[in-house]
């Protein structure tokens, strides 16, 4: 390749990587590895030339950015959660916000769907399921089925099921981000036909007083995870100024930070549903108290602070 063909192709993104500040550390990885293949095929194909020397003079830059981000790594693993995490959310709200609402439309679905066909729930949920809670409702005990193991054991079930879920979304993402919205229907629907199922047994209120308990970390994180499956598929699909495979690396680091940021939330959603959801018959209140404590941390980690920590890291909203 030509060295003048070689700069228009790669021109904008060194432009865009020269702009960036030290607050950009989601994308430090790939940056790195591209700025470094450039570098060498400069080297390579055009040495000494002034495209080499700039090349060299932007890695140098990039690599005093690096010192400063593995500085401020040493505050603690806590940083990630408290700044990163948070940061990554906010540049990918409009992301997330889709995948919320199309979630919430599957959610419906599910529910008008049991709502006009009998058999639904039983197609959705399974018959062994839809026997055992109406024989335990005939019990009086309409959430027994919550408390049918031993509290450890479904501790490490249900959130290693959990964090096997929001990884399925979120691989399921590379089928052009069609696989994790596939997901996310199917878990929407699954919920809508549940949470009908518990109405039309007159226990709406009651099994919301207990399924939202954990629920509310729970979906909430599922959601999120698809939406990382989404980042990666639309990486690959819409590029914009990088080449696909740059592109597609990026979105992958995306996505696998918002992953793994969401596995302390997963943790708490199964601590909820093991050791408090199983009380959920013989303390209604304890369930309501839950469930409020758990939409206010939601709204607040996963909808305020992210703009509150744009807002204080950049000065605006």
């Amino acid at each position: 390749m030509k060295e003048a063909k070689f700069i228009a192709k790669n021109k904008q993104r060194w432009s865009e990587i020269e702009r960036k500040g030290p607050e950009y550390t989601d994308e430090l990885a790939s940056d790195f590895i591209e700025l470094s293949d450039d570098l060498s095929y400069a080297r390579t194909f055009y040495p000494g030339s002034p495209t080499e020397k700039y090349l060299n003079q932007l890695m140098a830059r990039f690599q005093t950015r690096i010192y400063h981000y593995r500085s401020e790594r040493k505050k603690g693993l806590l940083a990630f959660w408290k700044e990163d995490f948070p940061l990554l959310l906010f540049k990918e709200r409009k992301t997330m916000l889709f995948v919320l609402l199309f979630f919430i439309v599957s959610v419906i679905v599910g529910w008008f769907s049991a709502g006009h066909e009998v058999s639904f729930v039983r197609f959705i949920l399974g018959d062994a399921y839809v026997n055992r809670t109406l024989d335990n409702i005939s019990a009086g005990t309409p959430m027994g089925i919550y408390n049918s193991g031993e509290e450890w054991e479904m501790f490490w079930e249900i959130t290693l099921n959990n964090i096997r879920v929001s990884f399925i979304a979120f691989v399921f993402g590379v089928f052009f981000s069609v696989g994790a919205l596939w997901i996310l229907f199917s878990n929407g629907v699954m919920l809508g036909a549940f949470q009908y199922f518990f109405y039309a047994q007159g226990l709406f209120l009651h099994s919301a007083s207990s399924i939202w308990a954990h629920g509310t970390f729970e979906i909430t994180s599922i959601v999120i995870a698809g939406g990382a499956g989404v980042i990666i598929g639309n990486s690959f699909l819409f590029p914009g100024t990088y080449t696909r495979i740059q592109s597609f690396k990026k979105g992958a680091l995306k996505g696998i930070q918002i992953v793994v940021g969401l596995i302390p939330f997963f943790i708490l959603a199964g601590g909820i549903e093991s050791f408090i959801t199983r009380y959920a018959d013989s303390y209604p209140a304890v369930g309501f108290g839950c469930v409020s404590l758990s939409f206010i941390g939601v709204l607040g980690y996963f909808g305020l602070y992210p703009f509150l920590v744009n807002k204080r890291k950049h000065g605006k909203n």
